[in-house]
């Protein structure tokens, strides 16, 4: 079982439409966080550790996680799906650009 953690900045939009996508994907456990400090669910150095695979939303989004959790990034590799904040909750081209991105990478 592999831990997949989705990452955006407010975790409103495109990380939690990630992981309801991906929720039952076989082989997979799957959470997701926001790194704005406003955010109800704060990625947090417990979930990067937990986590086999991050997935960021934007380049921005990796290089504030590298900037603050640089130590617990040690075990999970991080993917940048370069998906521009510019979609609603559960659209269907995000879905469509999640299940493009994010599977090839899954086991």
């Amino acid at each position: 079982m592999r831990n997949v953690l989705f990452v955006c900045s407010a975790n409103r939009l495109r990380s939690p439409t990630a992981e309801q996508v991906f929720a039952d994907y076989r082989g997979i456990e799957v959470a997701s966080a926001g790194l704005d400090a406003s955010c109800g669910n704060p990625v947090s150095s417990e979930a990067l550790e937990w986590a086999d695979i991050v997935f960021v939303m934007e380049r921005a989004h990796r290089n504030k996680l590298s900037k603050r959790f640089k130590e617990h990034l040690k075990k999970a590799r991080v993917i940048c799906l370069n998906i521009p904040d510019e979609y609603e909750l559960m659209d269907p081209q995000l879905v469509a650009l999640l299940k493009a991105r994010v599977t090839p990478h899954l086991p």
